[in-house]
């Protein structure tokens, strides 16, 4: 058996090896680009992180089971490392620096362990289940523990919802605006950053749809050691809904109801 602090050091030394070898594809003039089947993009920096993650937990944790965004599920285990090799894979390509690694480790469903490793915007988030939520503000320099706003009111709040499209998409456009009218400010920070802007206590709401579970597992444990709350939109806890509702925790209950209110 691994403790906890072993299982986030291998998930530091991942978020490591993934870091270079996304970091050197990036704005590479002839990065290959593929169309999956549901029509988004895969580059071949997706596919080479996740075959050497994969790699590395074969050789160091072969009884744990694997699900990725590229290659699927592997193994059965109550131990699950869950891997997105690059969330923001459009602004990848593009050559925007708003992309980064997710990794994930979930004991008997719940996520434990969680980092997000922005190499392009030299930014590294992570934790685990009950030792805080940190990050690192540029390589090399010392991790400092983060936490979430206290923002108790909608009117204070900013709300980052990461696209129109996913909101209407989802028939739940009309909510969004409803709610975008009762909040501060609203922005579309969009991916993993929204959820770190949140984390760090900069972004009080974070909203989406159209997710899965290898989108918001590694996230999930880094909001909610930072003292937050992470559900569905619809409110139920865990990371396979298809939908995402992250908040400082006071601000929940409130935009709940908000988006649940007649219309």
């Amino acid at each position: 058996m691994t403790t906890l602090a072993e299982d986030l050091a291998l998930a530091l030394d991942l978020a490591d090896r993934a870091d270079e070898i996304s970091l050197a594809r990036f704005r590479a003039v002839d990065l290959e680009v593929a169309t999956k089947p549901d029509r988004t993009p895969v580059t071949e920096a997706d596919l080479a992180v996740e075959r050497a993650i994969r790699d590395r937990l074969a050789e160091l944790r072969p009884t744990d089971g694997v699900l990725g965004e590229e290659f699927g599920t592997e193994g059965s285990s109550v131990r699950q490392w869950i891997i997105d090799p690059i969330d923001g894979t459009a602004n990848f390509l593009r050559g925007v620096p708003v992309w980064g690694t997710l990794i994930a480790l979930a004991v008997d469903g719940t996520p434990v362990v969680g980092v997000a490793s922005s190499p392009a915007l030299g930014r590294r988030w992570w934790a685990s289940t009950g030792h805080g939520a940190w990050t690192t503000d540029a390589p090399g320099t010392e991790p400092r523990r983060i936490g979430v706003s206290g923002v108790s009111q909608l009117a204070d709040a900013s709300l980052s919802f990461q696209s129109l499209a996913q909101w209407r998409d989802a028939g739940h456009l009309d909510r969004l605006l409803a709610l975008s009218e009762r909040v501060w400010r609203d922005r579309a920070y969009g991916d993993l950053w929204s959820y770190t802007l949140l984390a760090e206590g900069l972004v009080d709401i974070v909203g989406e749809f159209d997710v899965k579970t290898y989108d918001l597992a590694a996230l999930m444990p880094i909001v909610d050691e930072a003292g937050g709350r992470f559900t569905s939109i619809d409110g139920a806890p865990g990371a396979h809904h298809g939908s995402a509702l992250a908040t400082n925790g006071h601000l929940h209950e409130a935009v709940l109801e908000a988006l649940h209110a007649p219309h």
